[in-house]
């Protein structure tokens, strides 16, 4: 089973608490922003210009769309990744294999379901809505941009999403179970602090504090899938994808995203069905395909049980 597996590695309670300072904060927040840090020190006309940039993330040092701006924010995502790996490896002696998931080799099939699923989904109802609501929308494509956006993304983004999924219902999924005893409080705590980090998005300066029901609702929605299929490949696929076709299709002046994408979204969204919607209709809904297809079962058991060791082998003496 996906969480109890890490029994068989180091997993002492101070281990995952030192790893967990190691990827956070050194890898993703200290090492991971030293390339950004440095580029906009040079963007800056002077020191105090810096220092008051530094309170906005940089952002107004760059113009609007900037792919500069797009990729120093998805390098910090590096150095995240670098601490994680060489946490497993030398903390807890651990495989990048066996905290993806509890089989025998990563099953790409179901990380291109995960990835095809939502993808499709996405597409479809963005040209739906083009269709019925063209005024909401302005074409802003223009081929050099576009181009050297695309680059970024599909190398960059992949490698955001997978830190995310990594940490939050890889890492953090695993030492949380181990300590607790259950499956319940890792996805729950997992989940809260996973939706609490993007209270920093500007999607919340625009719609409210209403929007964390959305992406704590995507928490849980992503670790749901990941113990009941017992590994992180549908969620690895899903969270790539999303992030991939949002960048790519469609951005708007309020997105954390905000890219030379084909189309720029112009409509002033609402907090109320655009949030709920996601979380009380469309996640039951692909739980309900995925179950289907990989023929889930023991949800109870899988969502509310105790993370117990592996039992040991049954040595009858002669």
């Amino acid at each position: 089973m996906y969480i109890s597996q890490a029994f068989k590695f180091k997993h002492d309670a101070w281990r995952y608490l030192v790893g967990v300072f190691i990827i956070f904060m050194i890898g993703w927040q200290l090492i991971g922003a030293i390339p950004f840090t440095i580029v906009s020190y040079f963007q800056a006309e002077s020191l105090t210009e810096f220092m008051e940039a530094a309170e906005t993330a940089f952002a107004s040092l760059y113009p609007p769309k900037s792919n500069l701006y797009l990729l120093l924010m998805l390098t910090t995502f590096l150095g995240g990744i670098a601490a994680l790996l060489f946490t497993i490896k030398f903390l807890h002696q651990q495989t990048l294999l066996q905290l993806t998931t509890s089989r025998k080799k990563m099953d790409w099939n179901r990380f291109f379901f995960g990835f095809g699923l939502i993808a499709l989904l996405t597409i479809g109802m963005t040209i739906l809505d083009f269709n019925s609501n063209p005024e909401n929308y302005e074409v802003q494509f223009e081929m050099v941009p576009f181009l050297i956006m695309f680059v970024i993304v599909i190398i960059f983004i992949p490698l955001q999403t997978s830190f995310e999924e990594y940490f939050f219902r890889g890492y953090l999924m695993q030492g949380i179970g181990i300590a607790a005893g259950n499956k319940w409080l890792p996805l729950i705590i997992t989940s809260v602090i996973f939706g609490g980090l993007h209270m920093f998005n500007p999607e919340v300066e625009k719609l409210g504090n209403i929007v964390m029901v959305y992406y704590i609702g995507t928490g849980f929605f992503l670790g749901i899938i990941t113990l009941m299929d017992e590994g992180l490949e549908l969620a690895l696929g899903f969270h790539a994808a999303t992030n991939l076709v949002i960048a790519l299709l469609v951005t708007s002046d309020w997105t954390v995203f905000q890219t030379n994408s084909i189309l720029l979204d112009l409509s002033d969204p609402s907090t109320g069905y655009e949030v709920l919607v996601p979380v009380l209709v469309l996640y039951p809904s692909l739980l309900a395909i995925m179950a289907w297809k990989y023929k889930w079962t023991n949800w109870k058991e899988k969502l509310f049980g105790k993370v117990l060791p592996p039992a040991k082998p049954l040595i009858i003496e002669e």
